[in-house]
């Protein structure tokens, strides 16, 4: 259990194991479905995802998207399509995903405060490790937001943590990824899909919180979220 920034009441952290790219990300909107229900509290799902491309809807749209997908394949990440917005966007075990599920009569109020609000608090869980990181959109980041997380290095920035939110009638879903270990594997997946989309972006800003503080790893930086909503103290409306 750890405290719900929301309400000030006690948030269970459900840790789990994957069960397949598409089975993970089926399995939060489940959750988003029984919490919008009513027959949810509100949780916190912390899991290390399998090799995945979740590409936005828009991306599906674009010529390229199919040599994309089948690009993703070669590469051994399972390309699959969200329901959030934003675009294309890679990780792998060495990732972290952190689903914070809630039930709200109206999820649509405050939804732009909880990108800011919990945009920071995953940035004060990368500080806890050591990591530089703020949060904020880096010249030419892929799958770009206002309330990404980067670190700063020695010569330049690399994006962190992506974050998507899914809002339904009676509940909300906010999904981010925090990148930790091996970034060379989705840099390559990042620069093939891409290209195959024709969407520009400088493969130099992904990279992982080991790039910027060598030995780090993901069950540090999961104590570090974990740490991070225990001290959580933002109560908004």
């Amino acid at each position: 259990m750890v405290t719900d920034p929301w309400s000030q009441r006690r948030l269970q952290v459900l840790h789990e194991s994957s069960s397949g790219a598409a089975a993970d990300m089926e399995r939060g909107l489940t959750l988003l479905r029984q919490a919008a229900r009513g027959g949810l509290d509100p949780i916190l799902r912390i899991y290390r995802p399998q090799p995945t491309v979740a590409f936005g809807q828009r991306d599906t749209r674009l010529p390229g998207f199919e040599v994309a997908a089948a690009a993703a394949r070669e590469q051994g990440f399972e390309p699959l399509i969200r329901k959030a917005g934003g675009r294309a966007a890679a990780y792998h075990e060495g990732c972290l995903i952190v689903d914070h599920i809630e039930p709200h009569d109206d999820a649509v109020l405050g939804s732009r405060a909880r990108f800011s609000i919990l945009g920071g608090l995953l940035a004060d869980a990368l500080r806890r490790v050591g990591v530089d990181a703020r949060m904020g959109e880096i010249p030419g980041e892929y799958c770009p937001g206002e309330f990404s997380v980067h670190g700063v290095g020695s010569t330049h920035s690399v994006k962190l943590v992506g974050t998507a939110q899914r809002v339904v009638s009676g509940g909300w879903l906010f999904s981010s990824v925090v990148v930790v270990e091996r970034s060379a594997p989705i840099r390559r997946v990042l620069e093939a899909t891409y290209a195959a989309l024709e969407l520009p972006w400088e493969p130099a800003t992904a990279g992982a919180a080991e790039d910027l503080v060598p030995g780090v790893t993901v069950d540090a930086v999961r104590n570090a979220v974990v740490a991070a909503y225990e001290d959580a103290v933002v109560a908004p409306s």
